[in-house]
């Protein structure tokens, strides 16, 4: 570890020291005592200390026994599902996505709220390649796309003034107008904000106890969203919702 911190001067020690800490706990050795732990990370057991009580009070490690054995703790749990519900979601919605960009060619995408933007997870461009103008790995602000609506209703009005706090009145004013809209709309129709004539129209998409947990939109430069090409986003998005688990109520 020592090493790996001397060769790359970004390296952040205690951050490194945590991780590394962290990967003590194997199947074959669940608990560790703060001296197995200093022995195993080269350094001392006072130096061992601050790192387990910081874990501990994250909930990344969890006490047991006499309180000198630890055990990995939920906050590692709730990492792992994170990661293995992104991997779940993507596996589940690919199929789905193509048939929908298939049948209507247009461009057909899937996002998730980072903070106030909507981080773009899938991108399947349409033929004529003028619809998608983003990539994966693209943020866009969450307020001036289809998606980045959708993923913002389940927001509070606090909680979307807290996302915009050091944005112009303007934008927030805009933003709660959109919000209060939105709110009881099966979808979002969006006139892009990147492209004069960019028409997107983005669905929900539920996990298994009714939360929205991403979108999915279908974009083209047109002048309107036929009804066949929002009924059809619907569908695809109510196909992926139950792959996740979600049932209509």
């Amino acid at each position: 570890m020592k090493h790996l911190a001397e060769k790359d001067p970004y390296t952040v020690p205690g951050l490194l020291r945590g991780l590394t800490l962290l990967q003590c706990f194997t199947p074959q050795k669940p608990e560790q005592t703060l001296s197995q732990l200093a022995a195993a990370l080269g350094i001392t057991r006072s130096a061992v200390f601050r790192s387990v009580h910081t874990l501990v009070q994250e909930g990344f490690l969890l006490p047991v026994r006499d309180g000198h054995h630890y055990r990995l703790g939920p906050a590692v749990l709730r990492l792992s599902y994170g990661y293995l519900a992104s991997r779940e979601l993507l596996e589940v919605a690919q199929s789905p996505l193509e048939s929908l960009r298939d049948a209507q060619d247009w461009s057909c995408h899937l996002g998730v709220l980072d903070g106030r933007h909507v981080l773009y997870l899938i991108r399947l461009p349409a033929s004529d390649g003028l619809s998608s103008l983003v990539h994966v790995g693209s943020r866009l602000p969450a307020t001036r796309t289809a998606m980045g609506r959708v993923l913002l209703v389940q927001k509070s009005e606090p909680e979307i003034r807290r996302l915009l706090v050091d944005q112009p009145q303007g934008v927030l004013n805009s933003a709660l107008k959109s919000w209060e809209d939105d709110r009881n709309a099966s979808c979002v129709i969006h006139i892009g904000s990147f492209e004069s004539g960019l028409c997107s129209v983005a669905a929900p998409i539920f996990d298994m106890s009714g939360a929205i947990v991403a979108a999915i939109s279908a974009t083209k430069v047109a002048d309107r969203v036929p009804a066949k090409v929002k009924r059809q986003v619907l569908d695809t998005a109510a196909v992926i919702s139950r792959g996740l688990g979600w049932k209509a109520p």
